[in-house]
Formats: C-alpha cells, structure tokens, sequence
C-alpha cells in the first residue's frame, strides 16, 4: 500500500538510478550549536563513533545529545548511492541515503549497548520505509558500525528485542544493520535543529517496549 500510495520515496534506488551528487561536500556548521566543539574534529583518543537510522533526525540527535557520556552529535546522510546529497535530494527517494545521527562518545562514561537501548526504545523498528507519518527510504531504521564488535552488538540486540515486541503484539523488525557507509553533513540548520527550535516538528516515538541494555533476554 505504502508503495502504492509513495511510489519510489518508498523504494530503494539502485546505483544507476540515483542521483549524482556532487564530489565538494556541502556547506555546515562549523560548530556543535549545544558544546561548541568543532564538528569535523577526528574522534578523540580514547572515544569511539556509533551511527544511527530512526527517523527524523532533529529529533533523533536530541535523544543522542542529552545523553552523559555523548561527546559531540551531528546530522548527516548515509547508507545509499549518491555522494553529498543536498536534504531536497534526499527527500525525493533518489539518493538511496539514510538521515542519519554521527555520535562520538566516551564509552568509559556510556556503553555502545546503552546506545542501542536508546536505539531501540527511541522508534519504532517495525515501520520499513517509514516512521509514524513520515515516509521514505530516507526514514528507514538502521545500525551503521564501525567494528566487529558493534556488529555483533547490535544484531544480538536485534534478537532481544525482537522478541519483546513480538510479545507486545508487534511485527518483525525491519532494521538493516551494516557496515558504516560514508557520511555526509547535513545542512547548516539542520544541525542541532531542536535546540535551535525547541517548538520543531519531531515526527519520532517509540513503541513503549522496553530493551534490556545487556545482550541476553
């Protein structure tokens, strides 16, 4: 139905289908709107990345950035075909790209499993291309991680709480976990929008299922 009603915003492109981008990077903010830190400063010593797909992500960086032990957060495009895509490109279901969260954390504060807890209860994972009302490819839920160890992290998650939801009456889980792709900013005001505009549109809720943080039920 959905893609009956959505048509390609609902269905993944392939490579010679999406659009072409471009190879300059487009314009952001310099600064975290929130800490101040530089954006595109290299991951700290002693700190590690995580990626995230869950929605609209100014309400998706919110959950990440008020969390003790996040060290900078940034919105971003990921997972598809086309190399710096612009929002209006991503919007149109051409570009194969994921909105994204970028979270740099310190694990000797936060633990990547506290990080997919946040995940998981964050949205709901059974929508496939979509979340509440917002549809697209571009809304899909997905881990990208950086390690073998967030991979299987994350899949043991997925396991979990898959049956936590199967209990609650919900369907299969649709997330696609995978290899970090490349990952491109987002727009200036796309940065930390919540904090920006605290009254913002936030199109993302979870399904009230909570998810045990270890990786056994």
């Amino acid at each position: 139905m959905l893609n009956a009603l959505f048509g390609k915003k609902a269905t993944m492109p392939t490579a010679d289908e999406a659009l072409p981008g471009r190879a300059e990077a487009i314009p952001t903010a310099d600064t975290h709107f929130i800490s101040g830190r530089p954006l595109k400063s290299p991951v700290p010593e002693g700190m590690e990345e995580a990626m995230f797909g869950m929605g609209c992500f100014w309400g998706v960086e919110r959950k990440f950035w008020q969390l003790d032990g996040t060290w900078l957060t940034m919105v971003g495009y990921s997972g598809g075909s086309t190399p710096n895509p612009t929002y209006h490109e991503t919007c149109t279901g051409r570009t194969g790209q994921n909105e994204v969260v970028r979270v740099i954390y310190d694990p000797k504060v936060i633990s990547y499993e506290d990080l997919l807890k946040v995940f998981w209860e964050g949205h709901d994972p059974t929508q496939g291309n979509r979340q509440g009302n917002d549809v697209g490819t571009q809304y899909r839920s997905g881990i990208y991680t950086y390690s073998d160890r967030q991979t299987e992290a994350a899949e043991e998650s997925r396991e979990v709480y898959a049956q936590r939801l199967k209990a609650a009456g919900y369907g299969p889980i649709t997330t696609e976990i995978v290899p970090a792709s490349p990952f491109y900013f987002a727009e200036d005001y796309h940065q930390q929008y919540l904090a920006k505009n605290p009254g913002g549109y936030c199109g993302v809720g979870g399904t009230g299922v909570s998810c045990p943080i270890g990786l056994k039920a």
